[in-house]
C-alpha cells in the first residue's frame, strides 16, 4: 500500500513539474516573423548571348550588361 502510495505521488510530481515546464518553453512566447522574401527584380537581357537575367546578377560594362565575365570579354575587347 506504501508503495501504491509513493508511486501515485511521483507520478503527480512528475505531471505537475512537466506541465510547468510547458508553459516555460520558448513555443508558448511570442515566435518571431519569417523574413520576407525580397521583392521583384528586374530583367536585363545579355548584351551578347541575349539571355534574360535579373539586373542584380548582371555583370556591368562599357556597352551593356553581361551574363558573365566571358561574355563581357568577348564582346569589349
Amino acid at each position: 500500500m506504501k508503495f501504491l502510495l509513493f508511486l501515485v505521488i511521483a507520478l503527480l510530481v512528475v505531471w505537475l513539474w512537466r506541465s510547468g515546464r510547458r508553459s516555460d518553453s520558448p513555443s508558448d512566447q511570442a515566435t518571431p516573423t519569417p523574413p520576407t522574401p525580397p521583392g521583384p527584380q528586374e530583367m536585363v537581357r545579355c548584351a551578347h548571348c541575349g539571355v534574360h537575367l535579373p539586373h542584380g546578377d548582371a555583370i556591368v560594362g562599357r556597352i551593356g550588361l553581361y551574363c558573365s565575365k566571358e561574355h563581357q570579354q568577348q564582346a569589349e575587347p
